[in-house]
């Protein structure tokens, strides 16, 4: 039943105002990342990694989990829509398939996201006349921190799911990144106890160096656990719940 959710949900996000989204949103943060290197060249001379830094603070710290988020409420807008939920309550579809399917759609779509925004990076850094192309470590850090969408997404779609506002798990999700920020900066231990955290450490946002060295099994094992937890909750919370008179 899983791969006919799934299929169900890749059909909404034919000629949907996702793809916008995930295509034009982070050109925003690449534009305004690669101005700031370029601004501050005497400063910033790790070339490949000081781009990164730039592109990226601005990118998790404004734009990656919102971007999260608004992929999480456009999926649940249709439910939330006149008698929808009523329809879906209905279906001859395990609960835990219908959370689970939306979720692969996420993350996938994450993943492009991820993907295209490395490919930005890539151009950026010719546009500002960097010579061959970026060392694969930042690619590394780009999928490093596509996993932590793993807690993320869980946990938007989760919200978005008790949400019936489009809008609100977004704002959530903007003001747990810069949470996320500041406690990244303050204290690693505490950030992998905080899931938007996670995002910034496994991108290395706003750093030239890994400030995960050694840390991949604590950074996993939270991610995981995030994910387990957020899940079990929002199909807890699908199967507890009713049509709507």
């Amino acid at each position: 039943m899983l791969h006919l959710t799934i299929n169900a949900e890749n059909r909404k996000l034919k000629g949907s105002v996702i793809w916008i989204a995930c295509f034009l949103i982070p050109i925003i943060p690449a534009v305004m990342g690669s101005f700031n290197y370029w601004m501050n060249q005497r400063l910033l001379t790790g070339e490949w990694y000081s781009l990164w830094s730039q592109l990226t603070l601005f990118y998790a710290l404004f734009f990656y989990s919102p971007l999260v988020a608004l992929y999480c409420s456009y999926l649940w807008r249709l439910e939330h829509l006149e008698h929808n939920w009523n329809v879906l309550m209905t279906l001859p579809v395990p609960v835990r398939d219908i959370f689970l399917g939306k979720l692969y759609v996420i993350i996938k779509v994450t993943l492009i996201t991820q993907l295209w925004l490395f490919l930005l990076f890539c151009l950026c850094g010719k546009l500002v006349g960097f010579q061959g192309l970026p060392p694969v470590t930042i690619l590394l850090w780009t999928l490093r921190g596509t996993a932590a969408a793993l807690a993320i997404g869980a946990f938007q779609l989760l919200l978005s799911m008790c949400i019936r506002s489009f809008a609100i798990p977004i704002g959530l999700a903007l003001v747990g990144s810069i949470i996320g920020f500041l406690l990244s900066n303050f204290s690693k231990s505490l950030s992998y106890a905080f899931p938007y955290a996670l995002m910034l450490l496994g991108m290395n946002s706003n750093s030239y160096e890994d400030r995960m060295t050694d840390q991949l099994v604590p950074f996993l094992t939270s991610t995981l656990t995030f994910f387990l937890l957020f899940c079990g909750i929002g199909i807890l919370i699908l199967k507890k719940r009713d049509v709507k008179a």
